[in-house]
Order: structure tokens, then sequence, then C-alpha cells
């Protein structure tokens, strides 16, 4: 075995005594075992920088995540003791070549970035894993998180926070839950939180005895897959509807309730019509935006009564001829 690749050997064997969490996490590089890198033009273990860096469709693997790229840069370091911080980088091996007792601190991926799992996925131009503070950044173009239940893009970048079920999205950031329901504003910050397990069936039977045994509870990977639980939002926000646009300076999304505040300056408009105010209740399951009024002010609406927006199906405006009157050919002045 060359020196490069026991080095990766060791440092995956002290990354695999790290503790497993209860629950698996999506994306989540902090905890399953030894980190496998490989690549297909090479490896350069640099000892004094204690790093690796791996070349040409490089890939890391831990776990269920896998993150690939066309470069990978893994910084490593002597385990601190239990209880004690974590140690510092050295300035070098100082004649020492083995990595026993080493771990990773921190992956970096340059190039065609994609950090993937069975059911999440994202993407981007540049990818930085802090495994101290148990952060991904995202930044480059075309920068997105996919899950089963809501996709985010940004313009800047993506931060993505497994521990706390957070994600941080900046510039032109866009949430659309798996329903279509859509959130834009300048920051986005996203929550999440575990799927429940499934409820048990009373009037099923019992599983068998064999199945109980060998089942593993988080073998559904959509049920490891987090919910969106609500979503902040910050600056020029938009909310649409199938007929409303809701603009606002900030607000708030609860998956849960389906309703959603903006307050600051808020306009709904439908068509021509626009209504004005400092805050505005939105029902996203049934797509109804209510201005609200405060205490010390008045809301402002422009109404333009002819806009089709504003005919409920089967009416007239009055003033225009009924349908059926539109329609008939016009009279040739002859009597029948």
């Amino acid at each position: 075995m060359t020196p490069v690749f026991a080095a990766l050997a060791s440092i995956g064997l002290a990354l695999a005594l790290w503790p497993a969490p209860a629950r698996a996490q999506q994306l989540d590089m902090m905890h399953g075992g030894p980190i496998d890198i490989t690549a297909r033009d090479g490896m350069e273990w640099r000892q004094n920088e204690q790093e690796v860096i791996a070349r040409g469709d490089a890939r890391a693997i831990r776990g269920t995540v896998t993150v690939t790229a066309d470069k990978l840069t893994a910084w490593y370091r002597k385990k601190a003791t239990t209880g004690s911080a974590p140690a510092a980088p050295a300035s070098g091996l100082a004649g020492d070549s083995s990595t026993d007792g080493s771990e990773i601190y921190r992956l970096q991926a340059d190039g065609n970035v994609h950090i993937f799992t069975a059911t999440d996925r994202a993407q981007g131009d540049k990818a930085t894993y802090d495994l101290d503070q148990g952060v991904l950044v995202l930044t480059g173009h075309d920068l997105k998180l996919t899950t089963p239940n809501d996709t985010i893009t940004a313009r800047d970048d993506l931060e993505y926070w497994p521990q706390p079920h957070m994600a941080v999205a900046r510039g032109n950031a866009i949430v659309v839950t798996s329903d279509a329901k859509r959130v834009a504003a300048d920051t986005l910050v996203a929550y999440t939180t575990d799927n429940p397990p499934p409820a048990a069936d009373p009037k099923a039977a019992p599983p068998p005895v064999i199945a109980k045994a060998t089942a593993a509870p988080n073998d559904d990977p959509l049920a490891a897959s987090g919910k969106l639980d609500r979503v902040e939002a910050f600056g020029n926000v938009s909310i649409r509807t199938p007929t409303d646009t809701i603009t606002g300076d900030r607000g708030v999304y609860v998956t849960g309730t389906g309703m959603a505040r903006l307050v600051g300056i808020v306009r709904i408009t439908r068509g021509q019509n626009q209504l004005n105010g400092a805050e505005a209740d939105v029902n996203m399951k049934t797509g109804i935006a209510t201005l609200v009024a405060q205490k010390s002010g008045r809301v402002h609406g422009l109404v333009v009564p002819n806009d089709d927006s504003t005919k409920a199906p089967g009416t007239t405006p009055p003033g225009e001829p009924p349908a059926a009157a539109k329609s008939a050919p016009a009279s040739s002045g002859q009597k029948p």
C-alpha cells in the first residue's frame, strides 16, 4: 500500500470512531464512519500542510452521503483527546509519516460539485464542508438544494446546516414546495423537521416475528428526508398564488397551517387591480390573500371594474350586452 493510500485509510479509521446519531440526517457528513476518497487522475498527499488533494472525477463518500467534483481537498489534524478542544493543525508531521489518530476537519470541492444521498441533492461550482461547525456552503452558478418536499435555489450562496435543520439561501432566493407553493426573496431561511414515523394501523395484523427482528426503523429514505416546517423571508419578498402576486419587505410561511404573513410595504396585485397596505395574510391552501389594516392607518386599493381578473364566471359587467347578444349575427334589415 502506497503512503497516500495508507494515510487515507488511517484517516478513515479515525473518523469511524465518531458516534453515529440516533437518526440519519440528509447531506450530513458529521457522522457515519470513514470518509472514502477516490479520484481518476490521482491524489497528492501534502504532509507539511496536512492535506490530501484528489483530482479528476474525485469522490468522497461517508455513510449515505456522496460528494463528487473535479477536485477535492481534505484537511486533517491529530484528534484531540476526550474532553479537550480540537487540536490546531500542526505546521508539519516532523518526520512522523503516520496519520494514525487523525481526523478530517474540512472538505472542499471545486468544479461541477454534486452532493447527494438517496433522496436529497445539492449542486454548485464550489462547496466547503466545515466539519467542526457542521455547515456546508455552496457558491457559484445554478445553486440548488433539492429534496422530495421542496427545492431551494439561490444566486449568491447557499448554506446547509444539517444539525439545526436549516438552509439559508441568498440572492434571488426561491423555495418551491412539492405542491407548487412558491416564496421568493433576497434572503430565505428554511427550517425543516424530521418526518414522523408512519402511524401503525390498529386493524392491521401484527408483523411476523422475523420481520420485526430484522426490519430497520430508517430503511425508508423518504422518512429520513426532512420536511419543510417554515420559511422566513427578508427583502423583496414575493408570494404567488393562482390569482394573486403578493409582495412585501419581510414575511414568514408556515407549511403546517398553510398561512403566510407579509409586512412592510405590502402590495396585492391581481391583473390590473392592486391593494396596498402594511400587512397581508395569505392562505396558501386556498390562494386567498387578505390585506390587514393597522390601527393607525388605512388600506388603499385600485380596482379596475372591467378587468377580466375581477369578473366572476358567468357574470357580465354593467353596461355590456349579454354574451348571447354579442355572439348573435347582425340583422340584415329584411323581414322574415
